[in-house]
């Protein structure tokens, strides 16, 4: 969440990955739906992908925490818990659009959503197009490794050179693989599950992540483990998620600030560990 890289080029290219990424420019059928029925200004229209767990996700089981996306669909997870918590402590009531990652700020900036909360890091490249809150979450890079393989023992990135190693395309994880002295640069993933399956299947040997998403891939995955890395030995990136709006629409922005202060980072973190244990990959 996903502590991505700029979607500036996704409007160039075809939409891959985080999170369900498309392969082209238009919405989903959900976010059409949600533009039509979410004129009212005591909504909150929250774009996100619903396919990056413990982030967000698709259900069709209802619970507590959940919020409708479909007639059958509903989405979980961390950022729709943050979602919700923000809607309502500025007096709107929360509406979840699913969205490929690629056409998240796309449909941002064409009004057809309020809001990313989608595990977004705040880039200078994104700045370009958006404006960001504050960090609602702050995470740690890993690498995910088949348990059996001889990287799983590997304490600084540089132990992966030579390797093929992979991450989602337009996302951070995908740009930090440079960093790595000799290797292989594998094609970026369409979406995270894609990523974990060719791992699986032995045509890459890591695949970047952040520490919560691995977490739920090694959960539900007993031949995966995650590598973290000494002090100092990490990838130097931004590790951060935060909420973007529109760059005219300072008021949500201070709106939305001032409700997430509301939220300690003690919460913040008991939410995170309460989606992981609830997210599909642990059930």
């Amino acid at each position: 969440m996903r502590n991505l890289t700029s979607p500036i080029a996704a409007v160039l290219i075809s939409a891959l990955f985080l999170s369900g990424c498309g392969s082209n420019a238009s919405a989903t059928a959900s976010e059409t739906t949600a533009s039509t029925s979410a004129e009212s200004a005591d909504v909150l229209r929250v774009g996100m992908e619903c396919n990056y767990a413990p982030f967000n996700w698709t259900t069709t089981e209802t619970n507590e925490y959940t919020q409708p996306i479909s007639g059958v669909d509903y989405a979980d997870g961390y950022d729709v818990v943050i979602a919700s918590k923000l809607a309502e402590s500025t007096g709107k009531k929360v509406q979840i659009v699913k969205l490929d990652w690629d056409n998240l700020i796309l449909s941002l900036n064409n009004d057809q959503i309020d809001c990313i909360i989608a595990g977004m890091t705040d880039t200078a490249e994104r700045e370009k197009e958006v404006n960001f809150t504050s960090p609602y979450y702050e995470s740690e890079e890993v690498m995910i490794v088949k348990a059996d393989s001889a990287y799983a023992s590997a304490d600084s990135i540089q132990d992966f050179s030579g390797a093929k190693v992979q991450g989602q395309m337009n996302t951070v994880y995908d740009e930090v693989i440079d960093q790595i002295e000799g290797v292989t640069h594998e094609p970026a993933a369409e979406t995270f599950p894609a990523a974990i399956q060719a791992l699986q299947a032995g045509a890459i040997d890591g695949v970047v992540s952040e520490l919560p998403v691995a977490n739920g891939a090694v959960a539900a995955n007993s031949d995966l483990a995650i590598v973290r890395f000494a002090e100092g030995q990490n990838f130097k990136a931004d590790t951060t998620v935060s909420i973007a709006v529109r760059k005219d629409d300072t008021a949500l922005q201070e709106a939305l600030e001032n409700a997430l202060g509301q939220i300690s980072e003690e919460e913040r973190n008991e939410i995170m560990e309460a989606a992981v244990s609830r997210q599909p990959a642990n059930e």
